[in-house]
């Protein structure tokens, strides 16, 4: 694996798990719903719900990222978890944490 693939993806991860860290530690609001129009509670209660699976998200997220550091601390960066064989410098470029190639992603996703 060429080492400064593996610093850049790195870099980047570390950057994006400050910055999921941070947003999961900001507050949640929840809807207050008070008397009034149904379909203003029903809206805020909506949007709530949104909120929480995009934070769910964001955790599962954060989890990825931080397997991938590990995978990087063990040795096995960039490589298929599921196949063993090497995942696509292009695809880590792009996306740092992944843990499949493309041809074993696709299989999974079907």
């Amino acid at each position: 694996m060429n080492p400064e693939l593996v610093e850049n993806a790195r870099q980047t991860m570390d950057l994006e798990r400050r910055r999921l860290e941070l947003q999961l530690s900001e507050e949640v609001e929840h809807p207050r719903v008070s008397h009034g129009a149904q379909t203003a509670a029903a809206s805020e209660v909506s949007e709530s719900q949104r909120g929480e699976q995009l934070r769910g998200r964001e955790v599962q997220h954060l989890a990825f990222i931080e397997a991938a550091l590990r995978r990087i601390e063990a040795g096995t960066f960039g490589v298929c978890r599921s196949c063993g064989k090497p995942i696509a410098p292009e695809r880590l470029e792009a996306i740092p944490w992944a843990n499949d190639c493309v041809e074993c992603h696709a299989k999974n996703r079907r």
